[in-house]
């Protein structure tokens, strides 16, 4: 017994049918799919400080847009805001110039959050760090600071170093007073405070304006550290542990972008200088003058250098601001 035939003009029709219905599917599901394979949001956050200059550097000449990354940046008004904005997940990681400190102690409030994959050592040569007077003070050397008053940015990373160096630069006495490092300058022009642990562009601003100097640059590698060409890797830049297991294929990328900020940086310190503007306010004349830190990305990592990493880190121990002695390299990211 043969089936029976189904009209043409059915069978045209049902096909029709089929073809509409898998274009529909296709259309509906084509979205889902795109969604699905789109780099995901990548939020950093930034301190607007030079130090933070690949990462801005890496934005404006597309490193991250040629590899498909859609990054956001997130000016804060500190590291300490930074670090938080990561461990409260409204940010996915932090650029070169945030406290290194400040990344342990949030390390610390919630083990296993932060990878660090890029640090900007700075010592005597690659000046970050400095004790600076006004340009009349008597001053000559860190043992005359005893008594005075002596500015700190704020925070705890800042504060707990300006106490130390002048602890052991022999300041005894000296009262320690907390203040935005941007207005370091104008307390000292005012004599609101004797002298003032600062970070560049700040010795460089009063430089240029007549009003202080240098005391003593790469002060935290000499009196922390004990060697004053020692890199004191106090900002770094890192991504949530968080969003490297959802994102790992992101994260790499991310990462290899920021090191192309950080070899243009490098290769090119003088063109680089021009994208200081906007995300610091760096600008004008003082573009050109600012000194540029350092930078070590991961895979660039020495045993000295981790040593001193975590020497640096064991100072925090020592004076009870981190609740445990924390490994510099458990924080450090491994590709």
């Amino acid at each position: 017994m043969t089936s029976p035939r189904i009209p043409s003009s059915t069978t045209a029709s049902r096909r029709k049918v089929l073809q509409t219905g898998a274009a529909m599917l296709g259309a509906l599901g084509m979205p889902a799919i795109v969604r699905a394979q789109a780099a995901p949001k990548i939020r950093i956050g930034y301190w607007p400080i030079a130090a933070g200059l690949p990462f801005y550097a890496a934005i404006e000449l597309g490193y991250f847009k040629e590899a498909g990354l859609d990054v956001e940046a997130l000016k804060f008004a500190g590291a300490q805001q930074v670090m938080e904005a990561v461990l409260s997940g409204r940010s996915d990681g932090t650029a070169n110039g945030t406290g290194s400190a400040n990344i342990a102690i949030g390390e610390l409030a919630q083990p296993g959050t932060f990878k660090i994959f890029c640090a900007n050592p700075s010592n005597v040569k690659n000046v970050l760090d400095e004790v600076i007077v006004p340009v009349a003070s008597q001053a000559k050397v860190m043992t005359d600071l005893k008594g005075k008053r002596v500015g700190s940015g704020p925070g705890i990373q800042n504060v707990t170093l300006a106490k130390t160096i002048l602890e052991r630069g022999g300041a005894t006495g000296a009262t320690v007073v907390e203040l935005p490092i941007g207005q370091h300058v104008a307390a000292l022009a005012a004599g609101q405070i004797d002298a003032a642990y600062t970070l560049e562009p700040t010795g460089t601003i009063g430089r240029m304006n007549g009003t202080t100097r240098v005391l003593e640059a790469g002060v935290i590698s000499r009196y922390v550290l004990g060697d004053n060409m020692a890199p004191w890797f106090g900002g770094s830049a890192s991504l949530s542990s968080d969003f490297i297991r959802k994102n790992p294929d992101a994260a790499k990328k991310f990462v290899a972008a920021y090191g192309k900020g950080v070899a243009y940086v490098r290769s090119k310190s003088v063109e680089a200088r021009q994208y200081l503007k906007g995300y610091t306010p760096i600008e004008g004349a003082l573009t050109g003058e600012v000194p540029l830190a350092a930078y070590m990305m991961y895979n660039e990592f020495k045993p000295a250098d981790v040593a001193h990493f975590q020497k640096f880190f064991d100072l925090f121990s020592e004076k009870g601001i981190f609740s445990s002695r924390l490994m510099v390299d458990s924080m450090l990211y491994k590709g």
